[in-house]
This record gives structure tokens, sequence and C-alpha cells, in this order.
């Protein structure tokens, strides 16, 4: 029998005793809220805060993983801890996404921006003193493009019009594959707030020096002379 099957029986069992409705004896039955304040042994902080967390759902982190802790556990995958706080929780799909990355950042099964299939994304954001379609042309012409961004090749994705454009990069030198960049156009009271989006990162060591490279490439793109 699985966990869930095991679950749901325990539920329909103390239903028949209380008299309770489905969701009541089913709250009843997860686990009680951990005590102990075991944020200090967390692996990585999840994105939203404690107070975010508990205003959403009625839990704290700390709580979460000791629900999931005594549910499916720490073997369970994205897709089964999901599932199951769709399941025996009423927090809605989008928090059970949310909670399940939350666990996974404080247990460490999930390093901070890891994506489900491994791989990394980061960000890096600037104010740029040019307006925002004159800075989308810029960036999406080949040649400016190329010398923009002289060491890495950018090969466009996405249709031509969208509004975000996507690059997948390459090695200029030796052609391996450095994972996808997004480029995000909104409209400052300056100019424009360009946001880099750099998707599909091998490796989480690989995340810290492109976080440099992307926030020095937006300092030197923001101090360069703004297109006619």
């Amino acid at each position: 029998m699985t966990t869930q099957e095991s679950f749901k029986k325990r539920v329909r069992t103390r239903m028949a005793k209380t008299g309770e409705k489905y969701s009541a004896a089913r709250r009843a039955l997860l686990p009680p809220p951990s005590s102990a304040n075991a944020s200090a042994g967390w692996v990585s902080q999840p994105e939203s805060t404690d107070e975010q967390v508990s205003k959403a759902t009625g839990r704290t982190w700390d709580e979460w993983v000791a629900v999931i802790d005594a549910g499916p556990g720490r073997d369970a995958t994205h897709t089964e801890i999901a599932a199951w706080l769709n399941e025996h929780t009423d927090i809605g799909g989008w928090w059970a996404q949310g909670v399940t990355v939350g666990y996974e950042r404080i247990t460490g099964k999930r390093l901070p921006g890891q994506m489900p299939d491994g791989t990394f994304t980061i960000s890096r954001s600037r104010t740029i003193a040019t307006p925002p379609d004159a800075l989308k042309a810029l960036i999406e012409d080949d040649q400016s493009r190329a010398a923009l961004l002289p060491d890495v090749v950018a090969t466009r994705t996405s249709k031509p019009g969208v509004k975000s454009p996507r690059y997948a990069l390459t090695d200029a030198k030796d052609g391996a594959a450095l994972g996808s960049v997004l480029f995000n156009f909104d409209r400052a009271t300056t100019g424009t707030r360009l946001t880099v989006s750099h998707e599909r990162i091998a490796t989480y060591a690989a995340t810290e020096p492109w976080k440099e490279f992307w926030a020095q490439w937006l300092t030197e793109l923001a101090s360069a002379e703004p297109p006619a």
C-alpha cells in the first residue's frame, strides 16, 4: 500500500469514528507543528519568508518541514511532494509548488537557483538610460549583440517580435553550450530596467562567475553612450 493510500485509509477510519468531514479528519491526522526552531540547520533559505508562508498556508517553514518529513519524506521527488501536498492539504496548487521548492531548499534537495531539471538559473538587473525599444533593438541586432557579447555566441531561439527575446549561448572559442539567456525590457523613469535571466547553467559552481559576468556586463552597458 502506498503512503497516500495508507493515509487515506487512516482518514476514512477517523471519519467513521468521529463523523468528521474528510478535510477535517485529514487536517487532524497531519503531524502537529514542530515546536523546535530548526531554521539554524537549514541548508539554504527559501524564497518566501516565514511570515509570508505562514500567512498564506497557516504553517511556518519549520512546520512544513515536519509535515513533509512525516508524509512523503526526503526521498520523494519534487513531483511526488507537490502531488502529496495537493492531496493532503488545502493550500492549493500554486502554494503546493512553492512549499515544495522551499522544502527542497531548506533540506538541501535543491540548491539556490536550481530548477527541477537540475540546472540553475540566475538573474541580474540594472536601469539603462536608453528607451526600451531602442535598447531592445540594440540587443536584437546581430552585429551589435556580437559586439556587446564578444566572448559568447548568442543565437536567437525565440520568435521575432516577442516581448522578451531568448538566446542560446555557446562559448565563442570552443562552441561549448552555456545555457540560454532571456532579456526583459521594463520601462523605467530614466530609461529601461533591463533584466538578464541566464537559464540552464550546468552546475552550481558556475552560477557565481555568471552573476559577476552579467553584473559587469550591465554596468558597462549602462556606462556606454546611449544609441542615437
